[in-house]
């Protein structure tokens, strides 16, 4: 399972993207975070994800939080 960050979120509209370690960056909707809140999620927080394909490409899946949060980095 691919890791990567947390890079931006824009929680009033529900989504965010991750900073893969594939270089590029990966859309994923709040529906796709497991096992917490995407309110819970961070900028910078470290995560596991599944790659699928969205609309528009692909898009992170199975978002989930890596550790606890004291592993945000910065």
């Amino acid at each position: 399972m691919p890791q990567g960050k947390v890079k931006r979120l824009v929680a009033d509209r529900g989504f965010g993207f991750v900073e893969g370690s594939h270089g590029k960056d990966l859309f994923f909707h709040h529906s796709e975070v497991k096992g917490m809140s995407f309110d819970d999620l961070h900028e910078g927080q470290m995560v596991d994800y599944q790659v699928g394909e969205g609309q528009k490409g692909p898009c992170a899946t199975s978002v989930k939080a890596v550790g606890t949060h004291s592993q945000v980095v910065a």
